[in-house]
C-alpha cells in the first residue's frame, strides 16, 4: 500500500521555555512507500517541544498543538503505539481536533484494532468538511480562509472515504490510502490558500 512521497522542507519558528526551537517539518508531495520515513529531523523537533511545553500550540490560520504534529510525525514512521499515546494526549487536551482523530483511527486500524480504528476514522473525517464548512461560511473579505478547499477537492474525497466506510466489509486498503492522503491535503491546504488562493491543489484524492 502506498501513501506518501518526496518531501520538501520548510521551517516553523516556535516559542518553548523561552528558547526558540527552530522545527523541521517534512511535507510529502507525492507518493511514497510506507516503508519510507517522515524524516528524523522532524520528529526529533517536535520530541523535544512536547517535552519543552506539550500544550503548545502554533500555527497561523488552523493552530493545533504540538502532540498532534508529534503524533502524526509518529504514524508516518510507523510508530503506531507511540503514535496512539501521543494522538490520545492530544485528543484529551482538544477533542475537536479532526486531524488527531483520523491520525488515531488510521493508527489503530494499523494496530489491529479495526472497529475503535474506524468509528474514530469516521468521526475524524466527518469533521473535517465541518470544520472547513464552518470557517469558510463565517469569513470576512479579509480572512484567506474563506478560500479553503475552494474547489472542494478535499470535501469531496472525504465524502467517498464515508462512502467507503459504511460498507459491510470496507477495503481497508484503499480506505486507509485515500484517508492518509485526505489527511495530508487537509494538513496542507492552509498553506496553499495562502500561497495561491485559486488554485486547484495538487492533491491525489482519487480512490
Amino acid at each position: 500500500m502506498e501513501t506518501y512521497g518526496e518531501y520538501e522542507n520548510f521551517f516553523c519558528i516556535i516559542f518553548t521555555g523561552g528558547f526558540v526551537l527552530r522545527l523541521h517539518r517534512g511535507v510529502s508531495i507525492g507518493e511514497r512507500s510506507r516503508a519510507g520515513k517522515a524524516g528524523a529531523d522532524a520528529l526529533e523537533s517536535f520530541e523535544v517541544a512536547a517535552r519543552e511545553d506539550p500544550d503548545y500550540s502554533f500555527g497561523v490560520d488552523r493552530s493545533e498543538g504540538v502532540l498532534s504534529y508529534l503524533g502524526r510525525t509518529q504514524y508516518l514512521n510507523g510508530q503506531y503505539p507511540q503514535a496512539r499515546q501521543t494522538l490520545e494526549r492530544d485528543l484529551a487536551r482538544d477533542e475537536g481536533n479532526s486531524l488527531s482523530r483520523l491520525y488515531l483511527g488510521l493508527t489503530l486500524v494499523r494496530l489491529n484494532d479495526r472497529q475503535n480504528g474506524l468509528k474514530a476514522m469516521i468521526w475524524g473525517l466527518s469533521g473535517i468538511p465541518f470544520y472547513i464548512n464552518y470557517v469558510v461560511a463565517r469569513a470576512d473579505a479579509d480572512d484567506v480562509r474563506r478560500f479553503w478547499d475552494r474547489h472542494h477537492q478535499i470535501r469531496n474525497a472525504v465524502a467517498m472515504a464515508l462512502k467507503m466506510a459504511e460498507r459491510q466489509d470496507p477495503n481497508w486498503d484503499e480506505l486507509i490510502s485515500l484517508s492518509e492522503r485526505i489527511a495530508l491535503a487537509w494538513e496542507r491546504e492552509p498553506d496553499f490558500t495562502r500561497m495561491s488562493p485559486e488554485m486547484n491543489r495538487p492533491y491525489n484524492l482519487t480512490p
